[in-house]
């Protein structure tokens, strides 16, 4: 069996991702790394909508989300299980990652898939924060790997503040930075569930 057609990933080695407190959505701010490492040039703004139905975020190439560039929307309405897709700008899938539920339980643990063989395994790097985590309600940092056969892929570390920030890296070149950021947003919206 071959592997579908997809374009060359559009991959970027580190971007950072903060959340921005509204009244009725969820925002992120997705920024390149600058040339110092610090956060620098706009590349997308993501918006989820409170309390909806079926859990979609959109990513818009602007802050003012006149033009959306790529999304992620789960498969099923209610599900602990449930899966995400990843579709890029013009609706077609360019990956999938679930929460794995069980495995979740005492260390969060995330099923990334993608083209060109992608197929990673992400899980909270320490696992006493991990379990911490889930009886104090505290802005803990936190960090968490994707390997594939022992081989990294992403690395997602929650930065300390009161607001969430995320520094990630993306040592796999075959990680399209759309998949990438859709993941840390999604941990950042799937992890008290």
């Amino acid at each position: 069996m071959t592997e579908p057609k997809h374009d060359p990933p559009m991959h970027l080695p580190a971007f950072f991702v903060k959340q921005k407190l509204t009244l009725m959505v969820n925002r992120y701010e997705v920024r390149a790394a600058g040339p110092d490492g610090q956060p620098g040039e706009l590349i997308a703004v993501a918006q989820q909508k409170r309390m909806a139905f079926r859990e979609q975020v959109t990513f818009y190439a602007d802050e003012e989300r006149t033009r959306p560039v790529f999304s992620f929307k789960a498969r099923q309405v209610i599900d602990l299980n449930a899966g995400y897709d990843v579709f890029d700008e013009r609706g077609e899938a360019i990956g999938f990652f679930r929460k794995d539920f069980g495995k979740s339980l005492l260390r969060s643990t995330f099923h990334l898939n993608g083209p060109h063989g992608l197929n990673a395994i992400g899980q909270e790097r320490n696992q006493a924060v991990a379990i911490l985590r889930r009886f104090v309600d505290f802005p803990f940092t936190f960090h968490f790997d994707f390997v594939q056969e022992g081989q990294p892929v992403l690395h997602v570390d929650r930065q300390f503040s009161l607001r969430d920030r995320y520094a990630v890296n993306v040592p796999d070149r075959r990680l399209d930075f759309r998949l990438a950021a859709a993941m840390t947003v999604a941990l950042d919206a799937l992890m008290s569930r």
